[in-house]
């Protein structure tokens, strides 16, 4: 079997989440900055090795205010939590190019097991000659597991911030 290594390309990736507001719409958001390392055997997804991580301080929702809030003690603390990890511990193959990913995420010292779906799209070779995979990744977690407390109550019933989370991303990932 021969090992295989692979780097998440960032200008291709997008690591996002919804959450809901005020209990009727969805608020999106992303990490700009984050890092991940795949191993594998014979590229197969099956095999990997899965280590992530994202700078929290790199958070954007589209509103400074609110990714201010976040980046606050009231939520993500990055002062004294500065990253996110995840590591994967098993992959289960679902169907054809469907898995579920298996791991430990780890939000401001707090780790849970978490269950990601992902669809694999198998490898490509770009114009270029190197050789991509791409993830599409969705799981959901509850914020509050994760020490991330922090709401409001409204005036016509109701919390300003929704407990569960949709994790959203899509990643490509290069062959080195």
């Amino acid at each position: 079997m021969a090992k295989s290594i692979w780097a998440i390309d960032p200008t291709h990736s997008e690591i996002g989440f919804k959450v809901k507001h005020m209990m009727f719409t969805n608020v999106s958001g992303k990490f700009n900055n984050f890092q991940a390392s795949i191993e594998n055997e014979d590229n197969l997804f099956e095999t990997s090795k899965i280590v992530f991580s994202a700078n929290v301080d790199s958070i954007d929702t589209n509103n400074e205010d609110r990714d201010n809030h976040l980046k606050s003690n009231d939520f993500f603390d990055v002062e004294n939590y500065p990253k996110l990890t995840f590591t994967s511990t098993s992959i289960n193959k679902i169907d054809n190019n469907l898995y579920n990913v298996n791991g430990d995420l780890t939000i401001k010292n707090v780790t849970r097991n978490i269950v990601l779906e992902v669809a694999y799209s198998g490898l490509m070779t770009d114009p270029w000659g190197n050789t991509k995979t791409g993830l599409s990744i969705s799981g959901k977690i509850n914020r509050k597991e994760f020490d991330l407390t922090w709401n409001a109550a409204l005036e016509t019933g109701g919390v300003l911030v929704g407990e569960e989370i949709k994790l959203v991303s899509e990643v490509q990932l290069i062959k080195q």
